[in-house]
């Protein structure tokens, strides 16, 4: 199970911030299907979970939108992260229309339960 915490500027307009809740899910699935979690299109609640968080007074960013995931480790997608990543990027940005953003995938030695 993915999550995903999206930072962003006071400026960036809630309809992109709408956007990117709408295709993350999905988008972030596709990014880090493996054999040892694969994805079958049909996502459920606590599949992805995501928060945004606005940039306070005191936070330091050069990018409006910073998009993190973290997804548990797996050989198979360590192999390619950077193919990840950059796949990643590339569809948020055709999906949302950002130009000006950054995504961060990590794939932290993690456990996780859920009924």
């Amino acid at each position: 199970m993915p999550l995903v915490e999206v930072t962003h500027a006071p400026s960036v307009p809630e309809r992109t911030l709408r956007e990117l809740g709408s295709v993350l899910p999905h988008l972030v699935s596709v990014a880090v299907e493996c054999p040892e979690e694969p994805y079958d299109g049909d996502l459920q609640p606590g599949d992805v979970e995501i928060r945004f968080r606005q940039l306070g007074p005191f936070d330091r960013c050069g990018l409006p939108v910073v998009v993190e995931v973290r997804s548990k480790y797996f050989e198979s997608r360590a192999a390619n992260r950077q193919d990840r990543v950059d796949g990643l990027y590339q569809d948020i940005a055709k999906a949302t229309g950002l130009d000006d953003f950054g995504v961060y995938l990590s794939l932290p030695v993690a456990a996780w339960a859920q009924e």
